[in-house]
């Protein structure tokens, strides 16, 4: 339920173009991909220059230069390895053909020669720069550089996965890239998946072929074992693997963690339990394979893995203090925290003080002592750049400008000394900048973002309510135009409300309905969000794990209170003309909405919902949820389809039914619970479409003309 409930994340919808490109960073210079060449930018004079220009693109007997997708240099900087004719594995281009051109030679060769066409994925230059490893059909080779020769270090068959992972350690940890380079270049440390055991689902591709066929998706339901998952070390000259002793049934843990432990004698993994709330951290020796546990953390509901690294990126180990300590983020004390632990797990400490949560880690620079950070300590719908000491407890120091007030976001140079700056704020459209750190002042102040700022006149207000039981909610609105406050509007609510996206973020764009044919102020709609808890916003644990073991029922009360709320505080808010509307998880809270609270909302349009619980997958769900095995009910109680007979109102379902994230059997079995109580409704299936549903000549304009169509007629404009 990942896709349209991140759409509105503020990390998602204000990434940085210049990343988009590839941005890669070296020393004081960055390189980019422009028009299917590599420009490289010298700071701080940022000057152009053409680093690799399409002519050394060509290879030996060809005519054509290969085309870029991105691309990165290897250590010794004297390699760029190329990612080209790129495929989607599910939700990135994860998939394609790698090329090595070497800067001294100027050699262009191609890697895995002889492999399927575009089936390369992850491929990687060894420290060494001698060998590059990469996998292929689900097992992973390496290539010597000077030779070209490719040997296999796996060789299995059938749904063992090698290097890479299945759909839902993808789908929910945000894990892909499965393999890493020792730094000795003498071995490779990977995952395993043995998803044999996992059953497939059957979608039905009914559109391409005269006969019907089916599209397998390994994909465990909640309630079902994950897949079994180990960690193996690849020796390079023996072609042998030594298999981590982890300790626990390997089909009732995860290990979304794994890195090298700054040496190339161990490695450092986390383990999770089934249920997601015991973490424990491990050395595992890479000759023997012994393991042994340093540093375990419990929670009462669940641990995030990967909602507090940089961009979502949970690659990586920041090591400091040559190797003694490392950095660690913890919601142990109530708030998400950044501490220092000591290599041997006994000592640790808090290194952002205070009752605020960090929001994301950007860059850890250890050559000037500083962790910089994003948080918002006093206003949760925006974010900040901060810094603190690695080195002792000192007091977090705002480096974001004060004067603007807003989302800024940052991607750092991996030497601390520059960093491209966005901002924006809901009246302000996104400008950018090059900043120098630590002063966080612009390069040039003539491009500066204060210097820039074009701001745009908006009639939206962002503020808070409390509900009938307590709850302080954030919360937007936006008026219609020529409003009068002596007439009455309908409202259009956007939804999610799940703990994955909050949707009141102080972005530019968030009061605008993508999927509004036209414009919804002029034609007379107030659009208005709401974050209630178990949204990840930066209000502390309990706001955010209040959710546990009650998706569906907490976060659905608090949408119709924090209505109710704002039927009272605005009074031009016509209440029976209320819509609601949401996209995946909040499509699910779309139609809970409806069907608990029938006298609040009268309109909902609904897209590829959650109808029910039991049908998501198992690492999402029984982390936020349980176990169904021990406490079936709360993901009945939960679930839509528990509530269908208290609907009463209008509503559009809509479902693509090639989803492999939320399958389309969730449609049919909400269709049959609204045949069971005649309840009469609009479904749209879009065939053969996924989750996004965007494939397909037409698609995207026919859903928003459906959608505002159905909107207008049922909920309808203007003042009255």
């Amino acid at each position: 339920m990942k896709i349209f409930k991140l759409l509105f994340n503020f990390f998602l919808l204000f990434s940085l173009n210049l990343e988009a490109q590839n941005v890669v960073w070296q020393e004081n210079d960055y390189f980019t991909i422009e028009s299917g060449e590599i420009q490289k930018y010298t700071l701080p004079e940022n000057k152009k220059s053409t680093f690799v220009d399409k002519a050394a693109l060509i290879p030996k007997n060809s005519n054509s230069p290969i085309e870029p997708k991105s691309f990165s240099f290897s250590e010794d900087g004297n390699k760029i390895l190329i990612f080209t004719n790129t495929q989607r594995v599910w939700r990135q281009e994860t998939k394609g053909d790698y090329w090595i051109l070497d800067l001294k030679t100027k050699a262009i060769t191609q890697l895995g020669k002889g492999r399927p066409a575009s089936s390369l994925m992850f491929a990687k230059v060894s420290p060494n720069g001698q060998m590059a490893a990469y996998v292929s059909e689900r097992n992973l080779y390496i290539e010597d550089l000077k030779t070209q020769k490719i040997s296999p270090l796996t060789q299995t068959k059938g749904k063992i996965i090698n290097g890479t992972f299945d759909w839902a350690y993808e789908e929910e940890f945000d894990c892909r890239d499965g393999f890493r380079w020792s730094p000795d270049s003498k071995s490779i440390a990977f995952w395993q998946i043995d998803a044999t055991k996992i059953k497939d689902f059957l979608m039905i591709n009914n559109t391409d072929e005269i006969y019907a066929k089916n599209v397998p998706v390994e994909y465990p339901k909640v309630g079902e074992s994950p897949s079994a998952c180990k960690v193996g070390v690849a020796n390079i000259a023996t072609k042998k693997t030594i298999w981590m002793n982890v300790p626990g049934d390997p089909q009732q843990h995860y290990i979304p963690r794994m890195e090298w432990a700054n040496n190339a004698d161990e490695l450092i993994i986390q383990q999770l339990n089934r249920k997601q709330n015991e973490s424990k951290l491990m050395y595992c020796n890479a000759k023997t394979g012994a393991s042994r546990t340093f540093y375990q953390e419990k929670d009462a509901a669940w641990i995030d893995v990967r909602n507090s690294w940089s961009y979502g990126n949970i690659e990586g180990w920041d090591w400091v203090e040559n190797g003694k300590s490392f950095i660690w983020v913890s919601e142990k004390d109530g708030w998400r925290h950044i501490y220092k632990v000591s290599r041997d797990g006994k000592n640790e400490t808090l290194l952002t003080e205070g009752n605020y949560d960090i929001q994301k880690i950007m860059n850890v620079d250890v050559a000037n002592d500083y962790i910089y950070f994003m948080a918002s300590p006093d206003n949760a719908t925006q974010s900040y750049l901060y810094r603190t000491k690695i080195s002792q407890v000192t007091k977090a120091e705002k480096v974001s400008q004060t004067e603007l007030k807003g989302t800024h976001n940052y991607r750092i140079s991996d030497n601390g000394k520059y960093a491209f700056h966005n901002f924006s704020n809901y009246f302000t459209p996104r400008v950018s900048e090059i900043i120098a750190l630590p002063s966080g002042k612009p390069i040039d102040e003539s491009k500066s973002i204060l210097a820039n700022q074009k701001l745009q006149k908006k009639d939206v207000e962002f503020f808070q309510v409390t509900t009938t039981d307590g709850t302080t909610m954030e919360g937007f609105i936006a008026k219609p135009q020529n409003f009068d406050p002596k007439k009455k509007y309908p409202i259009v609510f956007y939804v999610y409300s799940e703990p994955a996206a909050t949707v009141v973020n102080d972005v530019y764009g968030v009061d605008r309905n993508r999927l509004y044919t036209g414009n919804m102020a002029a034609d007379g709609y107030i659009y208005a969000a709401l974050d209630g808890r178990g949204t990840p916003a930066p209000k502390g644990r309990e706001w955010r794990k209040s959710i546990y073991r009650k998706v569906g029922i907490v976060n659905i009360r608090d949408q119709a209170m924090g209505a109710l709320a704002m039927f009272k505080k605005y009074e031009f808010i016509d209440t029976s003309r209320v819509a609601i509307w949401g996209w995946s998880g909040g499509g699910s809270a779309t139609l809970n909405c409806l069907f608990q609270f029938p006298e609040i909302y009268k309109t909902g349009i609904s897209i590829a919902a959650v109808a029910n619980q039991l049908t998501y997958d198992n690492i999402y769900q029984e982390r936020y949820m349980g176990l169904p095995q021990e406490n079936k009910e709360d993901f009945v109680n939960g679930s839509p389809m528990h509530f269908v007979k208290n609907f009463r109102g209008n509503l559009l379902y809509i479902h693509g039914t090639g989803d492999d994230n939320v399958h389309y059997q969730n449609a049919e079995l909400l269709i049959n619970e609204m045949i069971k109580y005649n309840k009469q409704f609009q479904f749209m299936p879009y065939p053969n479409r996924s989750h996004g549903i965007y494939e397909g000549e037409g698609t995207t304009l026919h859903l928003s003309t459906l959608y505002t169509k159905y909107l207008k007629e049922h909920c309808a404009a203007g003042g009255r």
